[in-house]
């Protein structure tokens, strides 16, 4: 039976489930409002959208820019985990890294606005550390993977890839004529052409 255990906690302190359920739902709600309202919205919506109590929020995440900071390790962690399994079950490597770009591109629009949320700390850039730290190497595996295939230009690195992404889902006040999806699709099409 696998642990229910967090790795910050004592030994035999086991999680109730419905601790960690409650959690899961919290951080989904949580994405879903940011992408909507942004990081700025009402807490409370949140938790209504969650189904839980505003107590059960603050226990949970006791100020928003915690509750902002998780979504975000939450997201992250989901980012990473997919890389791996989009490869092993698309029909071609190509295939699984767009999937995998269109996911990050999602995390991306939620993204938008951590910066504003106040820090304390320096743990802004240990967030940003730790993003680079997760997601350049599913990025680099799934580069590789498709080079290898003779999918796309062996000569793309993966920062370089992840930052041009980034950089094209930057939309100035919400700009209704420009849709950065469609300039990452010419982007991942020019990195599948063979010619330099």
């Amino acid at each position: 039976m696998p642990s229910t255990e967090k790795p910050d906690q004592a030994p035999g302190t086991a999680v109730r489930a419905d601790v960690v359920r409650n959690q899961k739902k919290l951080l989904a709600a949580a994405a879903e409002v940011f992408v909507t309202s942004g990081v700025d919205a009402p807490v409370r919506e949140v938790a209504a959208r969650a189904g839980v109590g505003m107590g059960t929020l603050y226990r949970h995440f006791p100020t928003r820019a915690d509750l902002v900071v998780a979504v975000f390790r939450h997201q992250v962690e989901e980012l990473a985990e997919a890389g791996p399994r989009l490869l092993a079950g698309a029909a071609s490597p190509l295939a699984a890294l767009r999937q995998w770009v269109d996911l990050f591109v999602d995390f991306l629009v939620t993204k938008h606005g951590l910066a504003a949320i106040p820090q304390a700390d320096n743990s802004a850039a240990t967030l940003h550390t730790y993003f680079l730290d997760r997601l350049l190497p599913v990025t680099e595996q799934l580069l590789t993977a498709a080079a290898d295939a003779g999918e796309v230009r062996p000569d793309i690195q993966s920062y370089e890839l992840m930052r041009g992404i980034g950089n094209l889902c930057i939309v100035p006040d919400h700009e209704p004529r420009y849709d950065p999806r469609r300039l990452i699709a010419l982007l991942l099409a020019g990195l599948a052409s063979k010619t330099p």
